[in-house]
This record gives structure tokens, C-alpha cells and sequence, in this order.
């Protein structure tokens, strides 16, 4: 029996790793990667190898970029402020063109390894407004990625799979659950210290947060003292 293999993007973060599970859950076999792209804080490296360990990947690849280079986002900015308290329109937390560098690089190890699918965490409900996280953006990028690489052209296209795309934040929490992810392992927040603690207050603390609330699951995260 041939192996269905895909890549999945994983950052360490409470969706990535729920979407993971879901990928190994339909058979697939996940190589995952991750990006060290110059933000704020090392510790969702650290939890994105550790949770991918967890669920039982072995092939897991970090890649180093540097987005700092070009700023413009609260996360590779050490002058723009996180914001914590909720805001509206496009957050400062957004990083430009973030997703599209992240799912052409997966695209292109895709390739190398075979694979047929992508699987990327993004979310249309329970979000901070980025752009690269609306279905209009995956489906431009499923096209693009079918021009643009041998496997699209000879006609085995890779897919980019997004099972969160219309899922709430507790509904994600629920289906992690049932699929024995340990979230204590991820880490959500824009801000964290070096040793995972999560400030309480950002955008990705306070949707983690009340998507614990709302699944009525007992929240694992390790807050700041005062968080």
C-alpha cells in the first residue's frame, strides 16, 4: 500500500498542532516544518518540535528566514508594541506576506518529498484579521502552486488542506481532544518568555483563552504570574 505523505506547518500554537493530529488521524505520514523567521520569542520553536514529537513525527525541519530584515509587524519589530487589549482591522501583529513565504517553502519540500497535501492551520472564524488567513488567499495560492511546480503541471496537483478554515476555537480545542493532543506542550502566545510562559493579554492569548472557556476544557497554558 502506497503512503499518503504530507507537510505540515507547525508553529507551536494550539491550531498547528490540532491540525497536525488531524493529518496523522487520516493516515497520512507528516513530515512537519517550522520557521525561525526572526519573531519575538524562541519558545514555540521549542513547543512545535516538542508537540510534533509528541504525536509521534520523527522528520521534522526548521528553516531559518529573516523576516526582522524587513520589519513591519509588532513580531519582528522590537519597536512596535504588542498590542493587549483587542483592536480592530488588520493587527500590527499581522507579518507581511508571512504565510505566502511559509506555504511556498513548504510547497517546494512537498515536492522533494512526493507528498500530496499541505496542511496549514489557518482559521476564517476565530482570528486576528490576516488576510493570508481567508479562503480566498488558500484558494489563490492552491492555483498559483498548481502553475508553478512539476508535480501541478504533470498533473498531480498537491492539495493545501485547511480542516480549521470554518471551525470556532473551542470546536478546534474539542477535535485536539479527542485526538489525545497534549496542549500543555503549545505555545500561543506573541510574547512569551523563553521558558513558554504566555502574557495573559495579547490577541493569541485572549482567543486561546476563551476558546478553552467555551469548550468547557480546563485551560493547560502556562501564564506569567498576574496573567
Amino acid at each position: 500500500m502506497t503512503l499518503k505523505r504530507a507537510v505540515v506547518l507547525v508553529s507551536g500554537g494550539l491550531d498547528s498542532t490540532t491540525v497536525l493530529a488531524m493529518a496523522m488521524s487520516q493516515g497520512y505520514q507528516c513530515s512537519t516544518l517550522s520557521f525561525d523567521y526572526g519573531q519575538r520569542h524562541r519558545a514555540e520553536l521549542l513547543a512545535a518540535e516538542r508537540a510534533s514529537r509528541s504525536i509521534g513525527v520523527t522528520d521534522h525541519k526548521l528553516v531559518k528566514l529573516d523576516l526582522r530584515s524587513i520589519g513591519g509587524s509588532a513580531l519582528t519589530d522590537d519597536s512596535i508594541l504588542v498590542p493587549e487589549v483587542e483592536t480592530s482591522g488588520i493587527p500590527v501583529t499581522y507579518v507581511p506576506a508571512r504565510n505566502t513565504v511559509f506555504l511556498s517553502i513548504a510547497l517546494g519540500w512537498a515536492e522533494v518529498l512526493n507528498a500530496e497535501a499541505i496542511f496549514i492551520g489557518v482559521n476564517a472564524v476565530d482570528y486576528s484579521g490576516y488576510p493570508d488567513c481567508r479562503p480566498e488567499y488558500i484558494q489563490a495560492f492552491q492555483q498559483m502552486a498548481n502553475l508553478a511546480t512539476r508535480s501541478g503541471v504533470e498533473g498531480k496537483p498537491l492539495q493545501v488542506v485547511t480542516p480549521l478554515m470554518e471551525l470556532s476555537k473551542a470546536d478546534i480545542i474539542k477535535q485536539g481532544m479527542a485526538l489525545g493532543v497534549d496542549y500543555s506542550l503549545t505555545v500561543s502566545c506573541y510574547q512569551a518568555t523563553d521558558a513558554g510562559e504566555a502574557c495573559g493579554k495579547c490577541d493569541s492569548c485572549r482567543l486561546r483563552r476563551q476558546g478553552f472557556n467555551e469548550a468547557n476544557v480546563s485551560d493547560p497554558t502556562l501564564y506569567r504570574a498576574g496573567a
